[in-house]
């Protein structure tokens, strides 16, 4: 309501002397019924006041009663959230190991002047002198089992040391020897295996159905040192392509990965990364370093074909086409004059002997050459998003595709019959 003033030089003067007795009475008059009025209207507004008041407060008191309605339901949510990520904890734990790398490394027979820090692993003291070794953690990752007889799925970054030894050691503190089965020449995925029978597998999800913001569950052995260390977060990302590296000059590119703000250290690497209902969906892999909660982990439909190989055959078979490339890009593309700016260009490597197109592979039984541009496989276009060695690595060995290319300066198009890369 606006503040209301007067202008009291519009106020009109009355004169007393000039009134008669009947304009004082009827002054009078007229004074007792606005009088009268006001205090049935001042009486009508109290009334209308106190009503409002109570209808406000009523409304308060069930606005009050709704927002703490909507909070118990809240704290049911909370709370339902919880017990189920509780049991999924409970359930899936006795399923995921932790994997500790050993090495025989030269004891030191002089601290001052022999190699305290075991910086020389190759059986001597720092100095050339043969000496005596002693067996040592030095590092260590996670796995889950996939069989019931063994099978434990891990990256092969953590067991990619041809000389150490592996000991998988289950959430109970047994422990069991472990042997590489078999290594993805492409993927960072490895299959390790353990004597025994009955050992409790994990389910594996669809990772192809996974949301961004959804509820997702990491264990692993944090840091080599924290077995079975759970950590919750949410689907922060699909599709991620980064390039991952051991911090030894070792360096991998992965693609269409998961990101994830569950807490992934060293250590995790290997592990599972789970639903809400207790599925995996991801194996844990990489972190962003110098960042907080950025982790991520390779799709289980990935792995669910690795882990079928290795059941039917023993071993992990994968395609190849047989030529050495480069990505075109539209810098590549202006400088080189290029006719097309996606596609890669099929190129010789840096000496004599990175052949642009190895000698009897698939692409050379094709007709493909050196300086040819690979387009399109299947009719899907290259580009540095969707790079054709993931297109390859989704296929199998003596399947036959259709590869659009440009053979000086014509396009056409050959068939190509994958087979399998040679470990």
């Amino acid at each position: 309501m606006e503040d209301v003033s007067f202008n009291s030089d519009e106020q009109k003067k009355i004169k007393t002397s000039s009134l008669s007795v009947a304009v004082v009475a009827t002054i009078v008059i007229v004074s007792s019924l606005s009088g009268a009025a006001f205090g049935f209207m001042a009486s009508g507004l109290e009334r209308s006041w106190v009503n409002n008041k109570n209808v406000t407060t009523a409304n308060s008191v069930a606005s009050e009663a709704l927002t703490e309605q909507q909070k118990e339901e809240a704290r049911r949510q909370v709370v339902h959230e919880d017990e189920a990520i509780i049991s999924v904890v409970k359930e899936s734990s006795p399923a995921v190991v932790s994997i500790i790398v050993s090495k025989d490394i030269p004891r030191t027979q002089n601290f001052f002047f022999g190699d305290p820090f075991g910086l020389f692993d190759n059986g001597t003291d720092g100095f050339g002198q043969q000496g005596e070794t002693q067996k040592r953690e030095v590092g260590g990752g996670s796995g889950f089992f996939a069989t019931s007889d063994g099978m434990i799925v891990t990256n092969k970054h953590v067991v990619s040391d041809p000389s150490a030894d592996y000991t998988v050691v289950t959430n109970s503190g047994d422990k069991y020897e472990a042997t590489i089965v078999a290594q993805d020449p492409v993927q960072d995925i490895a299959i390790v295996k353990v004597e025994g029978n009955n050992f409790p597998v994990l389910p594996l999800g669809n990772s192809e159905e996974l949301r961004i913001g959804q509820t997702v569950i990491a264990i692993g052995n944090s840091l080599a040192e924290f077995a079975n260390s759970v950590s919750r977060g949410i689907v922060s990302g699909l599709g991620r392509n980064i390039v991952a590296g051991s911090g030894f000059g070792q360096s991998e590119r992965l693609t269409n990965i998961i990101q994830t703000d569950a807490a992934i250290n060293p250590g995790n690497s290997g592990g599972p990364l789970l639903d809400i209902a207790g599925k995996v969906i991801g194996v844990n892999t990489a972190v962003a370093q110098g960042a907080e909660n950025i982790g991520f982990a390779l799709p289980i439909e990935r792995v669910k074909k690795v882990i079928e190989q290795v059941k039917e055959s023993g071993r992990i078979t994968t395609p190849f086409i047989g030529v050495r490339y480069v990505i075109i890009n539209e810098e590549l593309a202006k400088q080189e004059n290029l006719p097309v700016d996606y596609g890669v260009l099929v190129a010789r490597g840096e000496t004599v002997t990175d052949f642009a197109v190895l000698p009897g592979s698939p692409a050379d039984k094709a007709g493909i050459m050196e300086n040819d541009i690979i387009l399109e496989v299947e009719g899907e276009k290259i580009t540095q998003d969707n790079q054709l060695s993931d297109m390859i690595a989704g296929l199998n060995p003596g399947e036959q595709i259709s590869v659009t290319l440009l053979h000086r300066g014509e396009k056409k198009t050959v068939n190509v019959t994958l087979e399998e890369r040679k470990q």
